[in-house]
This record gives C-alpha cells, sequence and structure tokens, in this order.
C-alpha cells in the first residue's frame, strides 16, 4: 500500500475515517442501482420480462462485462 493511502487509512491521523467509508459505500451502492436501473430500462424497452434480471442472468451480464461495472 501507498504511504498516503496508509496515512489516510489510519484512524490516528484520519478522524473521518468511518464517515470516509461510510461515503465510500454509499457511493458504490449508488453506482450499482444505476447500472441495474438501466438494465431494467433497457428489458422493458424491448418487452423483456420479467424486468429484472434473475440472479442467473445477473451473473451473466456480470461475467460479459468482465469486471465490475460499477
Amino acid at each position: 500500500m501507498l504511504m498516503v493511502t496508509r496515512q489516510l487509512r489510519d484512524p490516528d491521523i484520519s478522524p473521518c475515517l468511518s464517515e470516509s467509508d461510510a461515503s465510500t459505500s454509499y457511493f458504490l451502492k449508488y453506482k450499482s442501482w444505476r447500472f441495474w436501473n438501466s438494465i431494467i430500462i433497457q428489458r422493458r424497452q424491448s418487452g423483456v420480462q420479467p424486468p429484472m434480471p434473475t440472479a442467473a442472468e445477473r451473473d451473466e451480464i456480470l461475467g460479459a462485462t468482465g469486471k465490475m461495472p460499477y
């Protein structure tokens, strides 16, 4: 880990570590929601039922992207 990163993750140096982690988590959840919401919109426009992909389809979609899209 880089020295700067290590310092930012040190609770003795960064008093807002838990708030920073909570903020990061919030934005990751929001990015995830936006990704899956765009999939739902595309499926509705194409007439695909159900609009939300099943668990197997979600795994396939994530596998096709090669990485987490968010």
